[in-house]
């Protein structure tokens, strides 16, 4: 069966995509391009990982494209920059939490749960900075550059930041929303705008608890997520804190607990019942001593290097009843928004690339873009055997579903289905 159309029949029999997509609208008057078209031409440009909109616009003259969408019409770059611009978010948002809701229905988290709990990791990524176009919503920050004559002088940049949700687990992981950081505000009130519509899309009780950076290590933030239902695992480096300094004092008044986790060697304490500033009860701090062997090639001949990673966390009372193993992996998960996620749609989905610098446009690509992202992976990872047998990679498959629309007549109106 042709790849392109497996992948379609998938998604339209397990989330109903082909309907959903049907019934999207957006704020455009009178288009002549109708949204179901144009929404579905971004989706399957996210899918097939098509770099810009000029290239997707190019995509949209093949015959196959054509038939699939049962449009016989280019699409330009105006007219999907234009219609982003005129997006329903609050529309493109509900696709996704509707994909994501028929993936926990459907066990496809259970692999991620630690201990029985579903961690959401938030962290930022910066994507189009510029030197010399911005928009209303630009964050800016001031550079120093050398000019063609040697003199160094500070000049103004300008980028956009957004804040994450990811759930991570080994089979695969998925963006469950995203939020602009606004010019001049911290990325933590971001992070709590997002977290407050999370709540609002998914429940209180679609995950358990959020693991974040150093950056997110402040009292209120803590609380306000408390508030909202949920524990907290934060990375805790600030040595000024009272309770960094009371966990280092205290953790050796008992032997750690050692395991191996795949090729390090662990030591782990944990210090309970220390107090936080303006958080909900008392918190707990996890300190691990991780110890590896890393082989790197120097003079051209391989060495054995000895690592060493210090990692200390802190964890709030919803949390008390997990062992400490279970802290110590909740931490070490934020790594899977930065690694798979961020690292993944930068290499392979252009995510630094911006196709139109209009605030709501930039926002409706990146959930378009995170929703294609989700849906490839949970294809490939869940029913792809080729992949799961380690013949294949993802980019070959990627590859493969570009190729398909070559084979034109094994394949149908996507609308069919």
């Amino acid at each position: 069966m042709n790849f392109l159309a497996q992948f379609w029949h998938a998604v339209a029999k397990v989330f109903n995509l082909p309907r959903r997509l049907r019934g999207l609208t957006d704020h455009r008057q009178d288009p002549r391009i109708p949204p179901p078209v144009l929404w579905t031409t971004l989706l399957l440009g996210a899918v097939l990982r098509v770099p810009s909109f000029l290239q997707l616009q190019k995509e949209t003259t093949r015959r196959r494209l054509q038939r699939l969408l049962a449009w016989s019409r280019r699409l330009s770059d105006d007219a999907l920059a234009y219609g982003t611009e005129q997006a329903d978010l609050a529309e493109l948002r509900g696709l996704l939490v509707s994909v994501n809701r028929t993936l926990k229905q459907n066990k496809a988290f259970e692999a991620a749960k630690i201990n029985g709990l579903l961690v959401v990791a938030l962290d930022a990524n910066e994507q189009f900075s510029s030197r010399a176009r911005c928009c209303a919503e630009c964050c800016q920050r001031q550079v120093k550059v050398t000019s063609a004559s040697g003199a160094v002088e500070e000049i103004t940049e300008y980028y956009h930041r957004q804040v994450y949700a990811q759930l991570h687990g080994p089979h695969f992981s998925v963006i469950l929303d995203l939020e602009p950081i606004r010019p001049g505000e911290e990325e933590a009130q971001a992070a709590l705008r997002l977290l407050g519509r999370l709540r609002r899309l998914y429940g209180p009780r679609f995950f358990a608890a959020i693991t974040v950076d150093a950056w997110y290590t402040k009292g209120p933030f803590l609380l306000a997520v408390q508030k909202l239902g949920w524990g907290v695992v934060t990375v805790l480096k600030q040595e000024r804190f009272e309770v960094y300094q009371e966990s280092e004092a205290l953790r050796g008044e008992h032997p750690p607990q050692r395991w191996s986790w795949e090729d390090r060697s662990v030591a782990a304490w944990e210090v309970n019942d220390l107090t936080f500033t303006e958080t909900r009860g008392p918190v707990r701090v996890v300190v691990a001593e991780e110890d590896w062997a890393e082989v790197k090639r120097v003079g051209g001949r391989p060495q054995v290097q000895a690592k060493h990673a210090a990692w200390r966390w802190l964890a709030t009372e919803e949390l008390a009843g997990y062992p400490l193993q279970t802290i110590w992996r909740i931490g070490h998960q934020r790594w899977g928004v930065e690694n798979h996620a961020f690292n993944e749609l930068t290499q392979y989905y252009h995510l630094e690339h911006c196709p139109h610098h209009e605030p709501v446009a930039i926002l409706a690509w990146l959930l378009i873009l995170v929703l294609g992202f989700g849906l490839f992976e949970w294809f490939v990872r869940i029913h792809g055997k080729l992949w799961r047998q380690g013949e294949v990679t993802l980019q070959e498959l990627a590859k493969r579903l570009d190729r398909a629309l070559e084979r034109w007549e094994e394949l149908e109106p996507l609308w069919s289905g």
